[in-house]
């Protein structure tokens, strides 16, 4: 426990575990938040629209094991299919924030 010791939020947490903003370990960390928060998103979209991968993946003009994949956060995904996934799949806007 001495490795937490002094941490007071959550930002110090992940700066002790992954480093400061910036540097490649972070960066991977941020990177695959990123991914889990999307994968986290089409999956409860698409529980919604009570649909399954493969309803989903025929709607939206891709395969299933894409769906599967962005699912279970592996592999990268082009940004014009997974708007097409949300959009065309589940009639869903998509909106992109840069900070």
């Amino acid at each position: 426990m001495t490795k937490y010791k002094g941490i007071k939020t959550f930002d110090e947490l992940i700066e002790r575990e992954y480093g400061q903003i910036g540097t490649d370990p972070r960066n991977e960390y941020e990177e695959r938040a990123q991914m889990f928060i999307v994968s986290e998103m089409l999956k409860e979209a698409r529980k919604q629209a009570n649909m399954t991968q493969q309803e989903l993946a025929e709607k939206a003009g891709t395969k299933k094991s894409y769906i599967s994949k962005i699912e279970n956060a592996k592999g990268n995904i082009q940004l014009s299919t997974l708007i097409r996934i949300f959009e065309k799949g589940l009639n869903r806007k998509v909106g992109l924030t840069f900070i």
